[in-house]
């Protein structure tokens, strides 16, 4: 999530807790480590349990103090982050890694590749130790992120699946992120109420997507096969510049057809896939009769930017009953505000099950509200967009 310079927080603070999120901090600046040891003891639910200036420390480490989440950062001496990742999740399988990096290209493929190797999510980390300590907004988003993964670890009851990797393993064994399956399989029937899907034929598709929506889109992107040559797919994921881009050409190498980042003014054109870029918000307008993407510079929108509601409101507004959308895991409520504005409109929004979600913050969001036609597990949504678009309201 890209989580803006605001005021306030979308999770706000916590109260005491008796089971404290125990953080462990993996970063070879003492200055961050300091600083981010010191944020994460002024939060009443968190206690730091250790702090790591290499990788190798790290790993030699895990069994002993038992983290919940690691905050582990790429570039270090002895063992960088790509090479202790999986190497802790060995030694804790329902560990939650969160990824801290500067936005350059070699370390938005690196963080992008460890999401495949187990990583639960990545923060974006200010290019200097003076950004990050003159930076609210990534103390922000760095906490917000440890309290939900902190949270989902410690279901009560909890049994853990793995998600589909999207990638083998460079060297080692492949691990996939953990997804938390409380013993009720996570989903029940009476809790949320599904509605009927619109009767109108879907011509576009539409996803948002946080917290393991990389690895999630994947999955679903490959599995759609020749299906994404007949619609355009618009796809809002929340990620910074170079993120976004190098996401993008996931989604080319994944399908095979055009994907790249809506640009201003382009046509949306069936078979090809458009993803919001970085720190801009990706929506749809009319234009002398031709459908063509627009980027919008305003504010944040539930703390996001891109974000899903914009896109997903303007959907509605273009396309109408003619629009499908389809919320897969990520934190927060992103989407459920635009996943009404669809079905209002006559069409129809599909959402990720919990049981195979990273975090079912936006999903369920969309299922407590009303707007989900169906909720299901990662591996049954592409299939179920296939025959939804050729016709079957099953």
């Amino acid at each position: 999530m890209s989580v803006a310079s605001v005021t306030g927080s979308p999770l706000g603070t916590a109260a005491p807790a008796a089971d404290p999120i125990k953080v462990m901090v993996v970063d070879d600046a003492v200055v961050v480590r300091g600083l981010v040891g010191r944020w994460v003891a002024d939060e009443t639910d968190m206690v730091l349990v250790a702090s790591h200036r290499s990788g190798r420390d790290a790993v030699a480490d895990i069994s002993r103090k038992k983290p919940d989440v690691v905050i582990l950062d790429i570039e270090m001496p002895d063992m960088d982050g790509l090479t202790a990742l999986p190497l802790m999740i060995a030694e804790k399988r329902d560990l939650m890694v969160l990824m801290a990096s500067t936005l350059t290209r070699r370390n938005a493929e690196i963080s992008l590749k460890c999401l495949s190797l187990g990583a639960a999510d990545y923060v974006p980390k200010p290019e200097s130790n003076a950004g990050v300590t003159t930076s609210p907004a990534f103390r922000r988003e760095l906490i917000d992120k440890i309290r939900v993964l902190g949270r989902r670890r410690k279901v009560a009851g909890r049994t853990f699946r793995a998600t589909t990797a999207i990638a083998p393993a460079a060297a080692g064994q492949r691990v996939a992120a953990p997804s938390i399956v409380p013993p009720s399989a996570a989903f029940h029937d009476h809790a949320v109420k599904l509605r009927p899907y619109g009767t109108t034929l879907p011509k576009v598709l539409l996803i948002g997507s946080s917290t393991g929506g990389p690895q999630a889109l994947t999955v679903v992107l490959k599995s759609l096969g020749s299906f994404i040559e007949r619609v355009p797919v618009l796809i809002t994921q929340h990620m910074p510049p170079t993120f976004t881009t190098i996401l993008a050409e996931h989604a080319a190498k994944a399908t095979g057809r055009p994907a790249a980042e809506g640009r201003d003014g382009e046509p949306v054109l069936p078979g090809r896939i458009y993803v919001a870029p970085g720190s801009k918000h990706m929506i749809v307008k009319k234009t002398g009769g031709t459908t063509v993407i627009h980027l919008d510079d305003g504010p944040p929108v539930n703390f996001c930017k891109p974000a899903v509601d914009p896109m997903f409101t303007s959907a509605a507004q273009v396309w109408g009953a003619q629009a499908f959308g389809c919320v897969l895991t990520g934190m927060g409520h992103d989407g459920a505000h635009g996943a009404g504005d669809i079905v209002s409109a006559g069409g129809s929004v599909i959402v990720q099950d919990e049981a195979t979600s990273v975090v079912w913050g936006m999903p369920g969001a969309v299922a407590q509200a009303g707007h989900a036609a169906a909720v299901l597990p990662l591996d049954q949504i592409a299939p179920k967009i296939v025959r939804v678009f050729s016709g079957d309201r099953s």
